[in-house]
């Protein structure tokens, strides 16, 4: 997995958005656009928009920031704003050493994600199709990270793989190196180089199709249900780079 394939470079002179989906709202949609579950699926609390504020280019490169602002939709008040976007239809991959040059905010209630969902949904909706979460933290616990496997036959039936790791140096408020390696037979997390969990892939697991890539920063929400510390807001996860190599 040496050849570079793919590569979005937030810090160099190509800085713009053109293969990524700009998602608004606090609804999680079917595959018609529909609203089927308010929070995302998730209880998030904020509002996505695409405002400069919560979504800009700048020197250090792609800023999501999540912010303490009030947003009245359709007779539903939130208390966020924040970011999220995806490559759905633009780009999709099976197969490589995928690598997101990142910084993350702290702060309780704070919950950053980098994460991967099907293309194409060839074995049903979720979770049959599968999630792979290339990192997950809460802000609350700025020293530990996560990456999980999700899957199952339908929804009563998920199974959820949750790999942890504690940061040895530092935080996840410094940029780092956030590395999923996913080959046929076997799935692997990294953080700066070091691999800190490995899951093989057994025959019936979803892991077999192109994924998009998706990034957001949530507000709030069942990952770490705990009060939102408002003092951290705003928020700021920032990406420098994101480059995919394959064989």
């Amino acid at each position: 997995m040496n050849k570079l394939v793919w590569e979005q470079d937030f810090q160099g002179e190509a800085k713009d958005l053109k293969q990524w989906n700009i998602r608004l709202g606090n609804d999680l949609l079917d595959n018609d656009g529909n609203a089927i579950f308010p929070g995302w699926g998730n209880g998030e609390q904020q509002f996505y928009t695409g405002q400069p504020e919560n979504l800009s280019v700048g020197g250090e490169g792609l800023q999501l920031c999540a912010r303490r602002e009030i947003t009245e939709q359709e007779g539903r008040s939130f208390a966020y704003t924040s970011a999220r976007i995806d490559t759905r239809d633009h780009f999709a991959y099976n197969y490589g050493r995928l690598t997101v040059r990142a910084k993350l905010p702290a702060g309780q209630g704070i919950w950053p994600a980098i994460w991967l969902l099907p293309q194409d949904q060839a074995y049903g909706p979720w979770p049959a199709s599968g999630e792979i979460d290339l990192l997950e933290a809460k802000g609350r616990l700025p020293r530990q990270i996560a990456g999980t496997l999700h899957y199952g036959a339908d929804f009563a039936q998920k199974i959820v793989e949750e790999f942890t790791y504690e940061l040895e140096h530092g935080t996840i408020e410094q940029f780092r190196d956030y590395t999923l390696e996913w080959e046929e037979g076997a799935m692997r997390w990294l953080v700066d180089g070091h691999c800190f969990a490995e899951r093989r892939l057994e025959p019936g697991m979803p892991f077999d199709q192109p994924f998009y890539l998706l990034l957001n920063l949530a507000v709030g929400g069942w990952y770490d249900p705990v009060p939102v510390d408002e003092a951290a807001l705003p928020a700021v996860m920032t990406v420098a780079s994101i480059r995919l190599y394959q064989s």
